[in-house]
């Protein structure tokens, strides 16, 4: 929901025809706020993730959205909301806060200066690595393939990783057209965010429109070929 007009109506269709194949979801609110964190959590999503997390007051700040009262300030209207199956999940209050994951993205200069905090509150489950909008807070806009960029985004990678190791928070990230998938499985990803939906459909209706062209160009001179053959002339 950060990006695009897509907001909690659009979310919660998403979210049902995820449901019907048994498919895990993780929403991304626009802002770290209480009220959109509230929002989302009563869809019933299994993850949320919070954009532009600078500091461990943030991180700290929304993980006490995701916790009811006296951890933390989610309001409580469980027992109406989808989330708990409209009140039927009787034993809801005792398992959501375990089952929900917790994500915050570190896309800044300043959050991935701060990235070994982040990493290490409590109840931060994964810190997502933002690379467009880290190679823009660098001063390369839309060059996430930069040199520096990238250096700098390795170095991070690997203070993450070194907090995990102490217990701190996942590491995720997006693939890039210059970093795909398996890179960063090789660099220690524990998850990886491979496409969005619209670069997929964007590509494949490229190629569509690429095949018919290729297509009407070989039919164009089969089309010439049976002409010189037939004798066909005109000016």
């Amino acid at each position: 929901m950060e990006h695009g007009p897509g907001g909690i109506p659009e979310a919660l269709n998403c979210l049902r025809a995820l449901a019907s194949t048994h498919t895990p979801a993780i929403l991304r609110v626009p802002e770290i706020s209480a009220a959109w964190a509230k929002k989302a959590l009563d869809l019933g999503p299994q993850g949320i993730m919070f954009p532009n997390v600078e500091s461990a007051k943030d991180a700290e700040l929304v993980v006490s959205y995701c916790r009811y009262p006296p951890r933390g300030v989610r309001g409580s209207a469980h027992s109406i909301v989808r989330a708990s199956a409209y009140g039927f999940d009787d034993a809801y209050l005792s398992h959501c806060e375990e089952d929900l994951l917790i994500m915050c993205q570190a896309e800044t200069v300043t959050s991935l200066k701060q990235v070994e905090a982040i990493a290490a509150v409590e109840g931060v489950d994964a810190v997502q690595m933002g690379p467009t909008d880290l190679s823009a807070s660098m001063g390369y806009l839309w060059d996430p393939g930069h040199k520096k960029v990238r250096e700098t985004l390795k170095e991070a990678e690997r203070r993450v990783l070194g907090m995990k190791k102490e217990g701190g928070a996942y590491l995720a990230g997006f693939a890039m057209p210059h970093d795909p998938p398996d890179q960063l499985k090789m660099r220690g990803y524990h998850m990886v965010s491979g496409a969005s939906d619209v670069s997929m459909f964007g590509k494949a209706a490229v190629e569509d429109v690429k095949r018919f062209r290729i297509a009407g160009e070989i039919v164009g001179e089969e089309d010439e070929e049976d002409k010189e053959k037939e004798g066909y002339y005109s000016e």
